[in-house]
């Protein structure tokens, strides 16, 4: 779908094409909800991701449900999946591929030698980066360029990835021992960052029972390639007012603390003591496309406020780099952000 064919569509049309958005999603939801007990809010947002084309990180402790999310996502869309499972010992070649020499005879019998370009997993159209924080940050940035231009050089010559390419990343806690934190600039190419936690006693007595029985969850796919791209144009169609736009990007200015970066014009009070870098453009794109998509999915032509609160912690809370103060007061992106949503005036004035 063009911008021409957009502007061209009838109310009618886009109605249509608004309710198989809608219909399209929740069929994945109820898919990939067939293995994931719970966790209703952390399948949202990642299908998000997946429904706007950015890429996901979920955080968590081991054993509840990360990666089993990600293979279910993979299982109900008709889309190619690869799994990189990050080791210290892992090398950036592992994921991107590496030149390998042919060697043949030719008529005549003498032996002839070229190059070939093997393909790594990130040659995907799902890529499973599970506990990504294991590998060293040199085989962590094999994965920068991917994320931001689809598209992988190697040994000079550049590689473009199959469309839609999404990342979907797992991480321990860092303060779990053998790990390495991902930096800022890793980081912020992340549409999302999902904090997954425990369930509840009923949820957990769910998925015992799923897990120790007989029976095992069968997901069938609901969406295939044409189909997910032409959802994510459409989210890109859906207009959003310049009162809602001005909110989003007040947003991000309001992580911005005073100093040398920045005057700190919308810094709250808690910002200014514990942030010690704010937001990135990124996050206000994230904050648009996240918004277009929750109101696709409520029905609505155009992007509210409400919109840009309910996903503003997933877009920001991994944005945020925080000072030793906020450490030491165990004070938390979450907080900042919810400080943020909670003062931050709906009309600029």
């Amino acid at each position: 779908m063009s911008e021409a064919q957009a502007q061209s569509m009838t109310a009618d049309q886009v109605q249509q094409a608004s309710s198989l958005y809608r219909e399209d999603f929740e069929a994945v939801r109820s898919q990939v909800a067939k293995a994931v007990v719970g966790q209703r809010e952390v399948i949202e947002q990642t299908l998000v991701c997946l429904f706007v084309g950015g890429h996901a990180l979920l955080e968590g402790v081991p054993g509840i449900g990360k990666t089993l999310l990600v293979r279910s996502i993979s299982e109900a869309v008709d889309l190619s999946f690869g799994r990189v499972q990050f080791t210290p010992d892992l090398m950036p070649a592992d994921i991107t591929g590496t030149t390998v020499i042919d060697e043949s005879e030719d008529e005549q019998g003498r032996m002839r030698r070229s190059f070939r370009f093997q393909p790594g997993p990130v040659f995907s159209q799902i890529l499973l980066a599970d506990e990504i924080n294991r590998a060293t940050p040199k085989t962590q940035s094999a994965l920068l360029e991917a994320m931001q231009e689809r598209s992988v050089t190697v040994g000079g010559t550049t590689h473009a990835l199959p469309a839609p390419f999404f990342v979907l990343a797992t991480q321990n806690p860092v303060e779990q021992e053998g790990t390495y934190p991902l930096p800022e600039a890793q980081l912020d190419r992340f549409f999302f960052k999902l904090s997954v936690g425990y369930g509840t006693r009923e949820e957990l007595n769910e998925i015992v029972i799923r897990t120790t029985g007989a029976q095992n969850a069968v997901i069938e796919k609901v969406l295939d390639t044409d189909r997910l791209l032409e959802h994510q144009k459409l989210v890109r169609l859906v207009p959003v007012a310049d009162h809602v736009r001005d909110y989003a990007i007040r947003c991000v200015l309001a992580t911005h603390p005073k100093g040398m970066l920045s005057d700190g014009q919308f810094a709250t009070p808690m910002v200014d003591r514990f942030v010690s870098l704010g937001a990135s453009p990124r996050a206000a794109q994230a904050l648009m496309l996240a918004g277009k998509c929750m109101a696709l999915l409520d029905g609505r032509a155009s992007v509210a406020i409400e919109d840009i609160q309910k996903v503003a912690l997933p877009a920001l809370r991994h944005r945020v780099l925080l000072n030793f103060e906020a450490t030491a007061e165990q004070v938390d992106t979450d907080q900042i952000v919810q400080n943020i949503i909670e003062t931050l005036p709906r009309d600029a004035g």
